[in-house]
């Protein structure tokens, strides 16, 4: 199934490539240390800390899926042409 098209401001289409950029240089950082942290305190088949990086990881993920398919499939839009 084709995505569909999002219209979007420059200004809109400009805070979605940056939320994009600070989730993947900042957000999956802060992540992968919780998720380094949790490991190093050993058994991980009852750490809820590595669980719930984990699923923080996964939701982050497809945040940043979601939020590239819209960037991919945008049409800028002048302000007052609609």
């Amino acid at each position: 199934m084709a995505d569909k098209k999002v219209m979007l401001t420059e200004e809109g289409y400009n805070k979605l490539v940056d939320k994009v950029n600070y989730l993947k240089s900042v957000r999956r950082i802060e992540i992968a240390e919780r998720l380094k942290a949790a490991i190093a305190l050993g058994d991980l088949s009852e750490n809820s800390e590595y669980d719930d990086a984990k699923n923080e990881q996964a939701f982050l993920e497809g945040e940043i899926q979601e939020l590239e398919a819209k960037i991919r499939n945008s049409d800028i839009i002048k302000a007052g042409a609609w």
